[in-house]
């Protein structure tokens, strides 16, 4: 694990940037999805404010809670902040208590905006991002991190940030949910998952060692490489369903690296790429399938 040598970087790396895309991904597809005179621009803002801020939430969280449990003593994965002692775990777990507040009030303002439904679906993503390693039972810690992942990183951003898009959200109904956004949001989850399980399989020496039951720990290196490979093959079903045949294209070739090393034989730090390429093909995944959304309503 190596140190950043100032605080703000230290701080920054905690926030761990490379899981970003799997927050700004599906908003980017949710308000794709809709036509762009129906797009309300402040609610696309504030469904980003909150999916960044319930990212680096949960990993704040994530950090304090494996920190305090020892979990991240025997880590090879990015710096943590708790475990290297350099920082109290007390700043971290208020680092992350006020990420989800702020991702608690942009999410009131945007239910103000479109229907109070909203905070009850906050508040359960909040839950979801505290419990994942937090709590006496972490979900995290029995193998139900990639189902939470698929709900929240798939369902819940694509198909809520779509909805707040519509002009049928202002009236609190359901009846202007595009077409496709479900089968969307499914491809969006399974490329979050396939992002959890690149950080999963690099750690499953470590997880094995302090009883982290993750499910790619559960599985082995082998399974697990295939695993990842199960959720990018379902990404693209989702995309194949949807007819977005191109963004089915791109995806192939971007996560040719990825998949070529899950389902090597490297473990430990020799994984280390593996995070790193998943990020950055979501990231251009996310864009091709914006930009082919886009185009799509622009041609009717």
């Amino acid at each position: 694990m190596n140190t950043p040598a100032t605080p703000s970087r230290r701080w920054i790396a905690a926030a761990r940037p490379r899981t970003l895309p799997a927050a700004a991904v599906p908003v980017a597809i949710g308000v794709a999805c809709v036509r762009p005179q129906s797009i309300e621009w402040l609610n696309a803002v504030l469904c980003l404010v909150v999916a960044l801020a319930l990212q680096i939430g949960t990993n704040y969280a994530n950090d304090y809670s494996d920190g305090v449990r020892g979990t991240d003593e025997v880590r090879v994965g990015p710096f943590r902040l708790t475990a290297s002692k350099l920082v109290s775990a007390s700043a971290v777990r208020n680092a992350a208590f006020a990420s989800f507040a702020l991702g608690g009030v942009a999410g009131v303002v945007l239910a103000s905006r479109t229907s109070w439904w909203m905070v009850a679906v906050g508040i359960s993503a909040v839950e979801a991002g505290w419990f994942y390693t937090g709590g006496p039972r972490p979900y995290g810690y029995f193998g139900f991190g990639e189902l939470f992942v698929l709900i929240y990183f798939g369902f819940v951003a694509v198909v809520g940030t779509a909805y707040a898009q519509t002009a049928h959200a202002a009236k609190g109904t359901f009846g202007g949910l595009p077409h496709g956004s479900w089968l969307l949001g499914y491809a969006a989850g399974m490329l979050a998952c396939a992002l959890l399980e690149a950080n999963n399989i690099r750690d499953i020496d470590g997880d094995r060692a302090s009883g982290k039951k993750t499910l790619a720990a559960r599985l082995g290196r082998r399974r697990a490489g295939w695993l990842y490979w199960f959720c990018i093959s379902q990404a693209l079903l989702g995309f194949l369903i949807t007819r977005h045949f191109l963004v089915a294209v791109v995806l192939l070739i971007v996560y040719i690296p990825a998949l070529r090393l899950a389902n090597g034989s490297a473990t430990g730090r020799e994984l280390l790429p593996l995070l790193k390429g998943s990020a950055r093909a979501q990231l251009v995944v996310g864009v091709v399938t914006t930009i082919v959304l886009s185009a799509h309503w622009s041609s009717l």
